[in-house]
């Protein structure tokens, strides 16, 4: 081999830059389903979610699988964006949302801050 070609295995690794976690805040809509703890006569509900993630997509994904795996049915998610695009957008936050969504970003998390269920 000659001695200017090397091995894809001999070439250092180029890190890439590391994103930073964001917090997201999102409203899902979910289905119904066996096992979900939903109110017996509920038809659905909506969850209102802060979610941790490099970006909206990933917090979208990771939220969805946990709530598959808690037996929740999504149906829909609606992103509104990270608390500093909310406020741009006219959007307050209150102490407790923010303390939330501090909570989320510190422990990676999806946290379900409420949940409405939804009657015929």
């Amino acid at each position: 081999m000659p001695e200017d070609r090397k091995d894809a295995s001999d070439r250092p690794a180029t890190a890439r830059p590391k994103r930073p976690q964001q917090v997201y805040t999102l409203l899902v809509q979910v289905g119904r389903k066996t096992g979900d703890g939903l109110p017996k006569a509920a038809t659905g509900a909506a969850l209102m979610i802060y979610a941790s993630g490099v970006d909206e997509d990933e917090a979208v994904r990771e939220t969805v699988a946990i709530l598959k795996q808690a037996d929740v049915a999504p149906l829909d998610v609606t992103g509104y964006g990270t608390a500093e695009e909310r406020t741009a957008q006219g959007h307050e936050i209150g102490a407790e949302e923010r303390a939330l969504m501090d909570r989320a970003l510190a422990e990676n998390a999806v946290i379900v801050a409420e949940v409405t269920p939804f009657f015929d």
